[in-house]
């Protein structure tokens, strides 16, 4: 199997900091992967690199066969990053959150609303401003946005946070059927 990231002695440098400093690793498609360690140690950085949010200073980064030393805005339609801030328009409701997400990953509204579905939205919900929701709620919405848009690489970052336990094993489900599907988490 081929890999779907690749770093090389990677560094990244937040401001003068390097977050990340001579990094290697190699993950093959299909794979889910747990990345754990203390606070601080750059597994943000790790993520926030691979889904081509950031620069890479030294070493080489490939994701999905695109080299991210070169061109890291080609990864981002391929690739669905779920952080610690959900991105979500507090002022739109939530359809209209859901839809506009979609739109900008070329996935139509029937699969945002299905997408609403399959994360345990209740119908009720999808008319009120994200402002409006719980913590649990609004991450939901956003991890929607990322069900619909079927990203090859799913990264995740603390995606437990929020959640109910319904919540926990609903996204836990999602999970083990998009790496069924061949996606990398």
């Amino acid at each position: 199997m081929s890999p779907a990231i690749v770093l090389h002695e990677a560094v990244v440098l937040l401001g003068r900091f390097p977050a990340l400093a001579g990094a290697t690793a190699s993950i093959d498609a299909g794979e889910v992967v747990l990345l754990q360690g203390p606070n601080g140690v750059g597994k943000t950085t790790f993520l926030r690199t691979c889904a081509g949010l950031l620069t890479v200073t030294a070493g080489r980064v490939e994701v999905l066969g695109h080299d991210l030393t070169v061109a890291r805005r080609s990864i981002r339609k391929h690739v669905g990053l779920l952080g610690h801030q959900t991105h979500l328009y507090d002022d739109l409701t939530v359809q209209d959150n859901l839809e506009f997400w979609a739109a900008t990953a070329g996935v139509g509204r029937d699969e945002a609303v299905s997408a609403a579905k399959r994360v345990g939205l209740e119908r009720r919900l999808l008319s009120i401003e994200v402002e409006r929701l719980s913590a649990g709620q609004r991450r939901r919405v956003a991890l929607a946005t990322l069900v619909a848009r079927r990203p090859r690489l799913w990264l995740l970052d603390e995606p437990h946070a929020g959640l109910d336990q319904d919540g926990r094993d609903l996204l836990d489900q999602l999970l083990r059927e998009a790496a069924r599907a061949g996606a990398t988490v």
